[in-house]
């Protein structure tokens, strides 16, 4: 079995790519961040015919999280109890859904980016972490196997950028961040991409040739229960997807699961 996750940035743009690298890879679930369109304009028709069950959690153009699955999708939450919520009038944005799928609870988790260190949006991606983390805790305690998958805008080590030099007083390598992206240990999960696929990038920004530099980031992650963790026997990281017109900047890190 395979679960994936990927931040396609604007599933409309994106579909049929999307669908075909469904098919060539033959992923089960795909967890799908900043989608960027409302529930009713998700194309879910396209992959309902290629025989996947969509939930989906988008209230604009803007953010927007989606789990795609074969194997069904019941017990769908849109949004996590106690989400901090942003603007004026504040609205608690779509960035989780969770769902299971196979027995699997697996949320689709697309992190506020921060924006700088003196930006409010800064406070508000640390107190969101912090929210996830508590909310974490307690669907860990349960002892099921669980996944929350997807682009946490953080780059949790040095490594995990091209040059750190470049990101001296920048968002996603602060201290505090870190320390936010670290706590979900605390709360009893693993993360298990670094462990199984150590060393790669999973996002390149469109300008300054970055991807053909390979000056990327790794934010893109899955932290599970120890019960999910054991049966991941591989991860990887589609790189390729990165390649050609119309790709997103991020690619889909997937995990294979040895059936239970």
């Amino acid at each position: 079995m395979r679960i994936a996750t990927w931040n396609v940035n604007s599933i409309r743009a994106r579909a049929e790519r999307v669908l075909a690298w469904l098919e060539r890879s033959d992923t089960d679930v795909l967890l799908l961040q900043e989608t960027k369109v409302k529930d009713e304009q998700f194309p879910s028709l396209l992959f309902e015919a290629a025989g996947y069950e969509v939930a989906c959690h988008g209230l604009n153009q803007w953010n927007g999280v989606a789990i795609v699955s074969r194997v069904g999708i019941t017990d769908v939450q849109r949004g996590f109890d106690d989400q901090p919520t942003w603007g004026e009038p504040p609205v608690a944005e779509a960035r989780a859904i969770g769902a299971t799928c196979a027995g699997l609870r697996l949320w689709s988790v697309y992190v506020p980016n921060g924006r700088t260190l003196a930006d409010p949006h800064y406070e508000y991606k640390l107190r969101w972490l912090a929210a996830l983390r508590d909310q974490a805790a307690g669907w860990a305690a349960t002892g099921g196997p669980l996944a929350l998958m997807g682009d946490w805008n953080v780059a949790p080590r040095d490594e995990d950028v091209w040059d750190i030099a470049v990101f001296d007083g920048a968002t996603h390598v602060s201290p505090p961040e870190r320390e936010a992206f670290a706590a979900f240990a605390d709360a009893g999960l693993v993360e298990i991409t670094r462990q199984l696929a150590p060393g790669k990038y999973t996002y390149w920004d469109y300008q300054r040739l970055r991807f053909p530099r390979n000056e990327g980031m790794r934010i893109d992650f899955a932290w599970t229960s120890p019960a999910l963790a054991e049966r991941v026997q591989q991860v990887w990281i589609d790189r390729d997807e990165r390649k050609g017109k119309g790709a997103s900047d991020h690619v889909p890190v997937v995990l294979e699961l040895a059936q239970t």
